[in-house]
């Protein structure tokens, strides 16, 4: 294994898993999600591999055609696709919300309170439920900026637009996300 391809192992090993939920609540199917993401990690490394100082912001850029690609195709086709609830707690977003609430029992190891856990159940829910009203567009500003940590110009390479298009894009995304979720104080 070269040196190249070790390094690329790790950059998949570093974003697969917040480039899987990504997908997945953009797409609302966690098969689907994993397809893409593969078929990304498959185009990068096909590609790209001797551009390492590239790789973040062209594995979004591939990531957000194929996740557009897929929706264009439901249309087309008129697939209606039913939200799967995830079922493996070790990928869920509600282990990275219960991270602040998590307690150490008699036996040292960490839990959670069964109130907490309901809790984060109830509010990832509504997460995912108003991000999955989002126009796509939003949805992918909302994605890059606030989970992947873009800036501007990374989201705006990555989406294939204006840095303006962006900031409009993720404003409006914020704001509609505000009303829909106000109960969290966003």
């Amino acid at each position: 294994m070269t040196h190249t391809r070790v390094e690329l192992n790790n950059f998949f090993a570093e974003v697969q898993y917040k480039a899987l939920r990504q997908a997945e609540i953009s797409l609302g199917n966690r098969d689907e999600a994993f397809d893409i993401l593969q078929d990304a990690m498959i185009r990068l490394a096909e590609k790209y591999t001797d551009q390492p100082e590239d790789w973040p912001k062209l594995f979004q850029r591939i990531l957000q055609n194929l996740i557009r690609d897929w929706h264009r195709r439901k249309k087309v086709r008129s697939i209606l696709v039913w939200w799967n609830q995830v079922s493996d707690e070790k990928n869920s977003v509600e282990e990275t919300l219960a991270e602040e609430t998590i307690e150490k029992n008699d036996k040292g190891l960490n839990v959670l309170e069964p109130e907490s856990r309901h809790s984060l159940h109830q509010i990832s829910d509504r997460i995912k439920e108003a991000v999955q009203q989002l126009p796509l567009r939003q949805q992918e500003a909302f994605w890059l900026r606030a989970w992947w940590g873009h800036d501007v110009a990374e989201t705006a390479f990555a989406m294939g637009c204006t840095e303006g298009s962006v900031k409009t894009h993720y404003s409006r995304a914020v704001g509609r996300l505000r009303k829909l979720l106000g109960e969290f104080e966003l």
